[in-house]
């Protein structure tokens, strides 16, 4: 019987399915707190059975990461039409951090890249190959691909490779709240001063001005 109302409920479409119950779990965190949600709170937000929520994720922990990156991605799209206006890849690191670091620490879901330790995750979401890696590099891949047409990545440095430093450089921010605000001038200046220089290249000399 639960398995009719589940089909009922969710449709037979397993990606439609995965989102609406990805909604009910956003639904039952913002009314119980991310760690206090169950697997329980979620299904009876979607109206499905506890077992329904297991076909489409594997357990709890599958869930909030779906759940994370979607959120993520979201942001990233925000985030690209942002940088789209941004003079070259020196302001575009430093205004997309300031960004993404602002947005990340009011969002508690994102936050708990920083904290998995709330939900007793080890480094499915920090390690080198993480989920927090994972997005990092999604969300910066195009802007570098871009950049380094344009010749303005240092030479020698992957796409991987960058981006395994920024995320650094975001989970540190994200997680100090003591820090102040990312988009702080003294923190724009100080992402500037030791964010920049091991990823943008050297401008290229000038020539001699015409007539001199």
């Amino acid at each position: 019987m639960a398995r009719r109302r589940a089909v009922s409920v969710l449709g037979t479409d397993a990606d439609e399915a995965r989102t609406r119950i990805l909604d009910a779990a956003e639904a039952a965190f913002e009314r119980y707190g991310v760690v206090k949600s169950t697997m329980d709170d979620i299904a009876k937000e979607a109206g499905v059975s506890r077992p329904t929520l297991y076909r489409y994720f594997r357990d709890r922990d599958a869930l909030v990461s779906a759940l994370i990156a979607a959120r993520s991605r979201r942001l990233f799209e925000e985030t690209h039409a942002f940088l789209a206006g941004c003079d070259g890849l020196a302001e575009q690191l430093v205004e997309g951090l300031a960004q993404l670091v602002d947005r990340g620490r009011r969002d508690p879901l994102i936050r708990l890249i920083v904290g998995p330790e709330q939900l007793g995750w080890d480094t499915a979401l920090t390690g080198s190959s993480g989920l927090a890696a994972q997005l990092t590099h999604e969300m910066w891949a195009p802007v570098l691909d871009a950049a380094r047409e344009r010749g303005e990545i240092r030479p020698g440095l992957t796409n991987r490779e960058i981006t395994e430093w920024i995320v650094v450089v975001e989970l540190i921010l994200v997680g100090r709240m003591d820090f102040g605000a990312a988009s702080d001038p003294d923190h724009r200046r100080m992402l500037a001063k030791l964010l920049l220089p091991g990823i943008v290249a050297d401008p290229a000399p000038r020539g001699p001005e015409p007539g001199a």
